[in-house]
């Protein structure tokens, strides 16, 4: 193969990664994810930057930690200076294409007072052409279902299922069929593009699902039973839960069921056992639904014969918590939030079908596209090159994953005056290996677990004496990552009498002394 390859990114909205049978899942089934692991390399251990939607993909396009990008929630700007992997690849020549969505928030400096864009959250990340749009009002996809005989979709009610309440968790097929999800529609629009092809492309499809609301078509509706596993990593109720850490009694008990299940109004935390597990078995339908719409597009870059000269890279944004520690959604510390897939298949590569064990970050996906394409970053990235796993296995690489979740709320300042914190100190970080996970919050109490003793975090060990040396080292850790990846942009170079003088690239550094 020669010449620039093709380049496929695609994101599953709020995939676990755990859910995969490639990585072992007892009852759920990725074939389609399983087959392009084959020829590639699987990450079991990757994690998002950040959480939720703005903020993950904010690492995810830019390679910045949310310390250096600033993209604290849905709705705050990412910073028009920043680099991105839509902006890089255009300067190697392609025409990245979108279909569906990037959830970036567009620097308001500059723009005029009454430009719509400034009105969402669900812009366009800038250096992407927008070939088909699929923000969270789905309004595309809801007119092509009349289009194909669903006069009745004109709204995302069309999401209750059949028969159903609108709020009621049921298993009920939805009116559309397994041909007519939103992600059959984005599949068939990437499809119909590739059709169109006949220079090198760059193509990021955006899928919504599996995020909420929780329903899914025939056969996917009832294919899991509620009885279906592992166990849920949780304390043995809601109230106990909740005692376990200030951040969860104020947080759980004012998460809305109407992000999970359409119509639906209350708190989550009014469900019961039984309710999460219901929940959860549609959860499990809808990443199988997703994955047969992977392998309608593997099909067709092989029909095309784009296949051996297309470079895939499939992953989330964020993870679903799906009932572990009694919650839904994504954000907080857990690892259910933050556990998300990452399979990549270089037709360049030599080694294919191997399990890649090492942690990895969302923030590492820009950089290695750059390396890969030979691009030069034009600011400091916080995310390093997965070439050097994907052909060896190098020393030095990273020990632990970093991750952060920023709790404020700027327009109702509710979390601000319920702490009384200011914005700034509504924030966590977490760094966890393989033996334990540190949980630092800026203004309230820390958290520490032995993974080990406790892989579902249910033992908080940061005031107990025999842990203090424990705590204290992982502390340090958290603040040495906090250290290293302050902004490097122009702390690289320095002005000589003869002229600027820059340190090899970061990036370079970074292959030969990961962290």
């Amino acid at each position: 193969m020669t010449g620039r390859p093709n380049i496929l990114l695609i994101t599953a909205d709020q995939w676990r990664g755990d859910c995969l049978s490639a990585t072992g899942h007892a009852y759920v089934r990725t074939p389609n994810v399983d087959a392009l692991a084959t020829e590639g390399f699987l990450f079991a251990r990757h994690y998002a930057g950040a959480a939720p939607c703005s903020p993950a993909r904010a690492t995810l396009y830019t390679g910045l930690y949310q310390m250096n990008h600033r993209v604290c929630r849905n709705g705050s700007p990412l910073d028009a200076r920043f680099d991105n992997l839509a902006l890089a690849a255009r300067r190697a020549g392609y025409d990245p294409t979108l279909f569906g969505y990037t959830d970036t928030a567009p620097d308001p400096r500059g723009m005029g007072a009454n430009d719509p864009n400034l009105t969402t959250y669900e812009g366009l990340l800038p250096g992407f052409t927008a070939r088909q749009l699929l923000p969270e009002h789905e309004k595309q996809w809801l007119s092509w279902l009349r289009e194909r005989g669903h006069p009745y979709a004109d709204s995302r009610d069309i999401h209750v299922p059949v028969g159903a309440r609108r709020g009621e968790i049921s298993n009920a097929p939805t009116a559309y069929s397994k041909d007519e999800t939103q992600t059959a529609f984005l599949a068939g629009e990437f499809i119909r593009w590739l059709g169109e092809q006949d220079a090198p492309w760059f193509a990021h499809i955006s899928f919504l699902r599996p995020h909420p609301p929780f329903s899914a078509p025939s056969p996917y509706n009832d294919l899991f039973s509620p009885q279906d596993g592992p166990q849920f990593a949780r304390a043995a109720n809601q109230e106990a839960e909740q005692r376990s850490h200030p951040y969860l009694s104020y947080a759980m008990p004012r998460v809305g069921k109407g992000g999970f299940i359409h119509g639906a109004t209350g708190c989550v935390s009014e469900w019961q056992a039984s309710d999460f597990a219901a929940i959860r078995a549609i959860y499990y339908g809808m990443i199988t639904e997703v994955d047969a719409q992977l392998g309608r597009i593997w099909r067709a870059l092989r029909e095309a014969r784009a296949w051996d000269n297309t470079l895939i890279i499939l992953t989330s944004d964020h993870a679903e918590m799906a009932g572990d520690h009694w919650m839904l959604g994504k954000g907080g510390f857990f690892d259910g939030s933050y556990h998300i897939p990452l399979v990549i298949r270089d037709p360049r590569a030599v080694t294919r079908g191997r399990v890649v064990e090492r942690f990895t970050s969302a923030a590492d996906i820009f950089p290695t596209l750059c390396d890969r394409l030979n691009i030069q970053p034009e600011n400091s990235l916080d995310g390093q090159s997965l070439l050097p796993l994907m052909e060896c296995e190098p020393g030095g690489w990273r020990e632990a994953a970093f991750w952060e979740f920023d709790f404020r709320d700027i327009v109702t300042q509710e979390p601000e005056t319920h702490f009384g914190l200011l914005s700034n100190e509504c924030n966590l970080a977490v760094i966890r290996d393989e033996r334990f996970k540190y949980v630092h919050f800026a203004a309230l109490p820390p958290l520490l677990f032995d993974l080990r003793a406790d892989p579902m975090e249910l033992n908080d060990l940061a005031s107990d004496k025999t842990y203090l040396a424990v705590r204290l080292s992982y502390a340090e850790k958290l603040l040495s990552i906090r250290a290293r990846h302050l902004d490097q942009t122009l702390a690289f170079t320095e002005l000589t009498q003869k002229g600027p003088v820059k340190a090899p690239a970061l990036s370079s550094i970074q292959a030969r002394r990961p962290r």
